[in-house]
């Protein structure tokens, strides 16, 4: 089978649905335009996004082109677990970064950046750290959602991949490119209602066409034991625990994450997070349930290619208006998280390193605005580029995944704990990443002695993981208390079992090697850290505009 199996637009119908999404995308930005744009308002919206607007912005950004393949890719393959696996523990996370996000606007009230916040803790080569893995994770972000636009274009229309990139590269950039995250917050709003209505719609479209809860139940028969085990083991270590590191690591390393932490009003941070928590969750878990429907009913994808799944199931069941719905419901989610990137690749180099390494906190406004609208430009360029040659993006993926996981607690060690010193935060990002690489690609052989103390630090990672999570939620002696347990516990199941799952092994040994050098050189210094220093250190762009009191 090839790609005719699926229902295709013609030409005219596609560039039609596209210029009405953009199009309307672009002139509800003409509510926020104005004349004399402010850096402030461009990078963090003056820090005053209320309630409604910050959830949905967190919803709409967090759900990206992939969360939807991936979602019914993990329905398909672990059965009645994959789905809550994938949308749970992405959905957790974004709750996990709200008591440390409540640390961060503490310490640092008009910061635009997390690197900003680190940038007055450490200096710069700490802050380059952040900001370059997040420029790198953006770019990534970029090309996956435009790749993401030019599958679905070439799939249900005559047009070409390369022409299904260049389309969401110029829709996406003409509304963000004046008024930055302004612009994609009040984008997001009207995306994620777009997006809640259509998954509302098409899901139990797709399972009344397949022959409703019946035919469902008869399919049961189709799932393996482990496929039918709500408490999968298979499913847990292999999708559950490495998303589970994985999207924490994104939640603290994440520009676009920590831009809207930094934006909405502190008083709305604790509502914001919950509902987002709540509503990434619900439309990712249902959007799973799709790819979980696909194979109970025997369906093979086409191509063997796991991102056909949902376009197929699209394209068999339902009628051509629910297609033209999904097409938009793709269409939305990757825009929703592309603009989210053009802003934040804008304000780290309007900020990191204009405004704290050239400029040395005495930035000209205007040329800063011309900074971040020329990154942008240049960023979707790079993006179209990049996705037009279909490159396989795993590899960068994993290495950005890795980066962000040994910043993990080095970010929130700093925050906290007033010996940790520029050095201890460089140093254990920068072996946190070789020893991830030495263990996910298999560098030395996984056996005896070597694979144990792999596992033993690997093991460490997850007492670090819980324990940050105990600690965010329950405090500093609950969550020190706990990860020990779990650091300790976790040894005596991992030795001789974790080398079998690479993923999990490479990932968590990242957190592990990154808190263990953190820790050790920390306590090699005596000096000890000011945290009042911070708020003076990081100030607003805007001089028109007072500072916002912590």
């Amino acid at each position: 089978m090839n790609e005719e199996s699926f229902y295709q637009f013609s030409t005219v119908t596609v560039l039609a649905l596209l210029a009405f999404f953009y199009g309307g995308t672009y002139l509800l930005t003409l509510l926020i335009k104005k004349k004399k744009e402010n850096t402030d308002a461009f990078m963090v919206s003056n820090h005053q996004i209320g309630f409604g607007l910050g959830a949905a912005s967190m919803t709409a950004t967090w759900i990206w082109a992939a969360s939807f393949y991936g979602a019914a890719t993990s329905g398909y393959t672990y059965g009645i677990s994959g789905p809550l696996h994938y949308g749970l523990w992405g959905a957790l996370m974004i709750l996990f970064i709200y008591p440390f996000g409540r640390r961060f606007r503490k310490l640092a009230p008009n910061a635009h950046t997390l690197g900003e916040l680190i940038h007055a803790r450490h200096g710069s080569s700490s802050q380059l750290i952040l900001a370059s893995s997040n420029i790198l994770g953006s770019i990534i972000s970029l090309m996956v959602n435009f790749t993401a636009s030019g599958a679905l274009v070439s799939v249900l229309s005559p047009l070409s991949f390369q022409a299904g990139v260049v389309i969401a590269g110029v829709g996406v950039l003409s509304y963000t490119l004046w008024s930055g995250f302004r612009a994609s917050v009040l984008t997001d709003f009207a995306q994620l209602m777009a997006m809640m209505a259509v998954a509302i719609l098409i899901i139990p479209a797709v399972m009344f066409a397949l022959g409703g809860p019946e035919t469902l139940s008869d399919g049961m028969s189709l799932l393996t034991p482990e496929q039918a085990n709500l408490f999968s083991m298979d499913a847990i270590l292999n999708q559950g625990a490495p998303f589970f590191v994985a999207v924490l690591a994104y939640a603290i390393g994440n520009q676009t994450i920590s831009q809207r932490l930094f934006a909405v009003r502190e008083d709305h941070i604790k509502p914001t997070f919950i509902t987002a928590t709540i509503g990434y969750g619900a439309i990712v878990i249902g959007l799973g349930m799709i790819g979980l429907m696909a194979l109970m009913t025997g369906m093979e994808p086409i191509d063997g290619d796991m991102n056909n799944l949902i376009p197929q199931m699209v394209s068999m069941y339902l009628s051509p208006v629910f297609i033209g719905l999904f097409f938009i419901l793709v269409i939305g989610s990757l825009s929703s998280t592309a603009d989210s990137d053009l802003s934040a690749m804008s304000a780290i180099l309007m900020a990191d390193v204009y405004g704290k390494n050239i400029a040395k906190n005495k930035p000209d406004p205007t040329k800063m605005l011309f900074i971040g609208r020329l990154t942008m430009i240049v960023a979707t360029l790079i993006g179209v580029v990049l996705a037009s040659f279909s490159m396989d993006i795993l590899i960068m993926l994993v290495f950005v995944g890795a980066l962000w996981g040994a910043i993990v607690f080095p970010v929130i060690a700093s925050c906290f704990w007033d010996r940790v010193t520029n050095k201890a935060f460089t140093s254990a990002v920068i072996a946190g990443l070789v020893m991830f690489c030495v263990a996910r690609f298999e560098l030395v052989p996984m056996i005896g002695v070597t694979a144990g103390l792999f596992e033993l630090l690997a093991a460490v990672g997850g007492g670090v993981v819980l324990g940050l999570m105990a600690f965010g939620f329950c405090g500093r002696r609950i969550g020190l208390v706990f990860g020990t347990l779990c650091a300790i516990v976790l040894a005596y199941f991992c030795v001789g079992f974790l080398r079998d799952y690479t993923v999990l092994l490479a990932s968590l040994m990242a957190y592990g090697v990154s808190t263990i050098f953190c820790i050790a050189v920390s306590l090699m210094s005596s000096s000890k850290f000011d945290f009042s220093q911070i708020d003076q250190k990081v100030i607003n762009y805007d001089p028109t505009k007072p500072a916002t009191q912590g």
